[in-house]
C-alpha cells in the first residue's frame, strides 16, 4: 500500500496557515460534548491535554507515574530550539527547517518540519508567559547557545534542567484545567489495549497499578503521547518505566509502525561500568559547546588523561570536521567515538569511552563561568563517577537515547486508525533518520500546544459525541483479552525474571541492531529474538498477586511487548539497505566512512503492519518528496 501523508501542496511558507484555514471547526458550544482520552502526560501529552481543556473539550489523562509531573520529559537537559534569531547570527525559520531536514539525513517530511520550525517561536513565547526560567543575560534578554548540527545559536535553555522547567510550565497549565473541571487525571494507570469499534479508536483498556483492577474508558478520540521505545536496548538514557507497550498495543490493533529502526544513539552519556546497571545517564549535548573531545593518539595508552601531553592527544572531531568540530550532529559524534574505541584508543577501564575536556574553557573563561553554565551537570557527573570534571576530563560514550520511529501519522497527526492521534516521540513525523539536539522538546510542545488543538477538530466535527461507550461489546472483549494476558504471564512459574529476559534482549539488540548493523548481524538477531521470546513464554518467573502493586508483573508485560516489537525493528533495519543518520549499515558507507544513503531506492517512510506472532510484518511505503531542499550527501566538514 502506498500511504498518503496528506501534506498541503503549494508554497511551503504558507502551507500550515492554509491548512488551518481549510480545516473544519467545532462550534465552541459543541466542544463540551466531546471527550478525548490523552495517554501520557509529558511535554506532548501534558501540553495537549491542557490546551484541549482550555478549548472546552472534556479530557481524561492517563499516566503510569504517581503524578503527571514525573513524566520522562523531566529528564531532558540541554535546551529547546527556536528560530528567534536573537543573536543576529543568520538564523531564520528556513534555516531551522533546512538544518532539521539535513540533520535527519533527508528522511523526514518537508511539510511537517516546516510547521515545526514555524511554531518554534510561538513555543518560546508561550513558555515565557508561563514563567519558565530561561537563561537571561545581565540586561534581562533571553540568551542562546549552540547545539550539534547547527552553526547558529538558537537553543533556549534553563541551565541543565530545561525539560524539567518546561514540564513544570505544562503541568501548571494542566493543573489549571483540572481545577476548572475540564481535565481529569488518572494516575498510576497503564494502557494495555486500544479499543477499536468499526475501524475507529473509541477507548482504551488499562490496569490500575495500585489495585490491579482492569478498567475500560471510552472517548470520542484517543491521543497517544507515550514517548519512545529505546529501552528495547535494555540500557538507555530513558526512565526505567519507558516502554513500547501503548504504541505496540495500538500496532496490534492495526496502527502502522513507521521507521522503527530509526533510534538515536546519544554521544554524550556516562559510560557503562558493568552488568549491575539498569540505565545510563545522559550528559547534555550542550557540554560540547565548551568541552573538547579527544583520545590518546597511541592505541592502548592507559595513562591518566592529565598526564598525556598536548601533542599526544587526538582531537579527532576538530581534525576531521573543521567546520563543525565538536558540534557535529549526534550520529556523527557517536559513530566516531565508536571508531576510536574499536581502534583501541578508548579511555577508562573498559576502553569504551572518550574524553570530554574543559581545561581550555576553564583557562579561557574561568571556572566560575563554566560552573554557571553547566554546574548541575558537573555535580551529577561527580555523584555518579566520584570524579571532579573541573580537574580531569569527563569520560563519555554513546548510549541509546531517543526513538525517531513511532506510529505512522499523517500531517494532522492522525494514525491510519481514524480517531487515533499520536504526539511527540510516540510518532515518527519530524526527525527523519537522526534527531538534532534540542529538537525533542520542540516537537513535544509543538504537537501539544499548537498542532493537535487544530487537527483533532476536523475528525470530531464529523463524529457523533458519545456514540460509543463502555457498554459496547468491544470493551468487554478487550478487557477479557487483557485479563487473559495477565493470567498467562502469572501462570508460567519459570526460573528467569523479566529483568533477565530484558537484559538478554538488550544484548541481542545492541550487538546486532545497534550503532553499526550488517545484513549478517540483522539476520542473526531475527533468529535469536524469536528463540528468546519462546523461552520467555515457557520460563518466565513472575511472582506476586495481580490485585496489588506488582512491578514484576508490570515489567513482564512490557518485556513481552519489547520481544515482539524488537523483531519488527530488526525487519525494518534489514529492509533498509542504506546508511542514513544514526542507522548505519556497514555495507553502505563512503570511502571516508560516512553514512551513504540510497535515495533512489529508500527515500520513503517504511510503515509496518503487524500480521501476528511468527509472521513477517507487511511493509507499506510513503514516498518522501523534497521540493524545497536539494537532496545532497550530508557533510559537516
Amino acid at each position: 500500500m502506498i500511504l498518503d501523508g496528506k501534506c498541503p501542496t503549494g508554497p511551503i511558507e504558507t502551507s500550515w496557515d492554509r491548512h488551518r484555514f481549510d480545516m473544519k471547526l467545532v462550534n465552541p458550544a459543541n466542544k463540551r460534548k466531546y471527550k478525548i482520552l490523552m495517554v501520557g502526560t509529558g511535554l506532548g501529552g501534558g501540553a495537549g491535554a491542557a490546551t484541549l481543556g482550555e478549548l472546552g473539550y472534556n479530557v481524561e489523562c492517563f499516566c503510569y507515574q504517581d503524578s503527571a509531573r514525573r513524566a520522562h520529559s523531566i529528564a531532558a537537559q540541554g535546551g529547546i530550539n527556536a528560530a528567534k534569531a536573537y543573536p543576529n547570527d543568520g538564523d531564520s525559520i528556513r534555516r531551522l527547517f533546512y538544518d532539521t531536514i539535513k540533520g535527519g539525513d533527508f528522511r523526514a517530511r518537508e511539510a511537517d518540519v516546516w510547521r515545526l520550525a514555524q511554531v518554534s517561536n510561538n513555543i518560546i513565547d508561550q513558555c515565557v508567559a508561563q514563567g519558565v526560567p530561561f537563561a537571561r543575560d545581565y540586561a534581562g534578554y533571553l540568551v542562546n547557545r549552540s547545539f550539534g548540527g547547527a552553526q547558529v545559536s538558537r537553543t533556549f535553555y534553563a541551565r541543565g534542567q530545561t525539560g524539567q522547567q518546561l514540564l513544570i510550565g505544562a503541568y501548571q497549565s494542566l493543573s489549571r484545567q483540572v481545577k476548572a473541571g475540564k481535565v481529569k487525571i488518572h494516575n498510576r494507570r497503564e494502557m494495555l489495549d486500544l479499543v477499536v469499534v468499526d475501524g475507529h479508536a473509541k477507548g482504551i483498556t488499562c490496569r490500575n497499578l495500585i489495585t490491579g483492577e482492569i478498567e475500560s474508558h471510552w472517548g470520542d478520540a484517543v491521543v497517544l503521547a507515550t514517548g519512545g521505545y529505546v529501552n528495547v536496548f535494555y540500557l538507555s538514557t530513558n526512565a526505567m518505566g519507558s516502554s513500547v507497550t501503548a504504541n505496540w498495543k495500538a500496532a496490534k490493533k492495526g496502527a502502522f509502525f513507521a521507521n522503527p529502526c530509526y533510534t538515536q544513539i546519544h554521544p554524550t552519556c556516562i559510560p557503562v561500568t558493568g552488568d549491575h546497571q539498569s540505565k545510563l545517564t545522559l550528559m547534555s549535548e550542550s557540554l560540547r559547546n565548551d568541552g573538547r573531545v579527544w583520545v590518546p593518539k597511541k592505541a592502548g595508552d592507559k595513562r591518566p588523561a592529565n598526564e598525556i601531553p598536548e601533542d599526544e592527544r587526538d582531537y579527532y572531531l576538530e581534525t576531521k570536521y573543521p567546520s563543525f568540530g565538536n558540534l557535529v550532529p549526534r550520529d556523527v559524534a557517536s559513530r566516531n567515538a565508536k571508531l576510536q574505541a574499536d581502534a583501541g584508543k578508548g579511555v577508562g577501564a573498559s576502553g569504551y569511552a572518550v574524553n570530554l575536556d574543559f581545561a581550555d574553557a576553564i583557562k579561557r573563561d574561568g571556572e566560575k563561568a563554566i560552573r554557571e553554565r553547566y554546574g548541575n551537570l558537573f555535580q551529577m557527573y561527580e555523584k555518579i563517577t566520584d570524579e571532579d570534571a573541573y580537574k580531569t576530563p569527563m569520560r563519555i560514550y554513546p548510549a541509546p537515547h531517543y526513538a525517531m520511529g513511532g506510529l505512522w501519522v499523517d500531517y494532522e497527526l492522525q494514525s491510519n486508525i481514524p480517531g487515533l492521534f499520536v504526539l511527540g516521540e510516540a510518532n515518527f513525523s519530524v526527525h527523519g533518520a537522526n534527531r538534532l539536539g534540542a529538537s525533542a522538546l520542540m516537537q513535544g510542545l509543538s504537537d501539544g500546544y499548537f498542532v493537535i488543538p487544530y487537527t483533532i477538530g476536523p475528525y470530531l466535527a464529523s463524529t457523533t459525541p458519545g456514540a460509543v461507550t463502555t457498554d459496547h461489546d468491544a470493551f468487554k472483549e478487550s478487557k477479557a483479552e487483557v485479563e487473559a494476558q495477565i493470567e498467562k504471564l502469572r501462570s508460567i512459574k519459570g526460573n528467569k525474571t523479566p529483568f533477565e529476559f530484558h537484559r538478554e534482549l538488550g544484548r541481542i539488540m545492541w550487538d546486532n541492531v545497534g550503532m553499526a548493523r550488517s545484513e549478517e548481524s540483522l539476520k542473526k538477531a531475527l533468529t535469536e529474538i524469536p528463540k528468546l521470546r519462546e523461552e520467555f513464554w515457557q520460563n518466565l518467573k513472575c511472582v506476586g498477586n495481580d490485585k496489588e502493586v506488582n512491578q514484576q508483573l508490570e515489567n513482564a508485560g512490557r518485556v513481552a511487548d519489547f520481544l515482539e516489537f524488537a523483531e519488527v525493528l530488526a525487519f525494518d533495519a534489514l529492509n533498509r539497505k542504506e546508511s542514513c543518520g544514526g542507522h548505519f549499515r556497514v555495507e553502505s558507507q563512503t570511502e571516508e566512512g560516512e553514512a551513504l544513503r540510497d535515495d533512489e531506492n529508500y527515500a520513503y517512510v517504511a510503515a509496518w503492519e503487524y500480521k501476528g506472532e511468527g509472521k513477517a510484518p507487511e511493509l507499506h511505503k510513503e514516498p518522501l518528496k523534497f521540493e524545497n531542499i536539494h537532496l545532497a550527501q550530508r557533510s559537516y566538514k
